[in-house]
């Protein structure tokens, strides 16, 4: 038994090596590297021989929690390449305990063990269902496509190999500071009453795809049952309301809570 399980592994290691070489940019290897040890790469390739990833691209932004990806797949469904994103959260160095503080509270995950393994498990199918119930409220979020373990496959936010930038990299005339500004009001209206607050919203966590505005970023959402819901909330409102304040946009704070929490 013992023989027929070395040469099992054997075997899925000579294929993760073979999985390595379809890194498209040789320049890239030492980052993916970096990111992708055994275990994640496991699980890519198990993601890849279900169809969900063809090839991989370059190193989209590369941060302590996690890294993304460029790549071209496909979902079992689709029947054309397309390109998509690959997050991968680091087991080793993430931030397991603040992690923690925002799974705690909310009864979607009250039954996570507390070592980090799980915790970040978690925090991925975490991520996964905010996107999916995000983009159900009518919010534009990268359509999540998969999680496996610490790997989270979602739309890739951008054309031709190149992401899309953050809110804070854009220039905008007053008329489309003001548009974006009441399209991301809107969006956050949308997610507190769809029982979701994003939890970490700044000009670094909204892209401008052209010109339209995507929320990024929702693995620390929280429904509104958890007990810091409402801090989180007003302080998201506040980071927007500072950001849109300085690109011109005449808005008190308090009138931005009242929209958000109107019906």
């Amino acid at each position: 038994m013992m023989e027929k399980l070395e040469k099992r592994l054997k075997e899925i290691d000579k294929k993760i090596d073979r999985f390595r070489i379809r890194i498209k940019d040789s320049k890239d290897l030492k980052a993916v590297e970096g990111v992708f040890d055994t275990f994640t790469l496991k699980t890519l390739y198990n993601l890849a021989n279900k169809g969900y990833i063809d090839a991989l691209g370059g190193v989209i932004s590369t941060g302590k929690e996690a890294n993304i990806h460029h790549a071209f797949g496909c979902g079992q469904e689709e029947q054309q390449e397309r390109e998509i994103a690959i997050k991968v959260y680091r087991i080793s160095t993430s931030n397991f305990r603040a992690m923690q503080s925002y799974l705690i509270g909310d009864p979607r995950f009250k039954n996570v063990r507390h070592e980090k393994r799980s915790i970040v498990f978690a925090w991925t199918k975490k991520e996964l269902r905010n996107l999916k119930k995000a983009q159900s409220a009518g919010v534009r979020v990268p359509e999540p496509f998969v999680e496996r373990d610490n790997v989270l496959l979602m739309e890739f936010i951008g054309e031709d190999e190149i992401p899309a930038p953050q809110l804070r990299e854009v220039s905008l005339t007053p008329g489309e500071a003001r548009k974006a500004f009441d399209t991301t009001v809107e969006y956050v209206r949308k997610l507190y009453h769809a029982n979701l607050v994003h939890g970490d919203l700044s000009e670094f966590n909204i892209l401008m795809h052209g010109r339209e505005v995507v929320f990024i970023d929702m693995g620390q959402s929280v429904t509104l049952d958890h007990p810091n819901a409402m801090e989180f909330l007003m302080r998201d409102i506040h980071n927007v309301t500072r950001f849109f304040r300085k690109k011109g946009v005449g808005i008190e704070e308090e009138a931005v809570v009242d929209a958000v929490l109107g019906e």
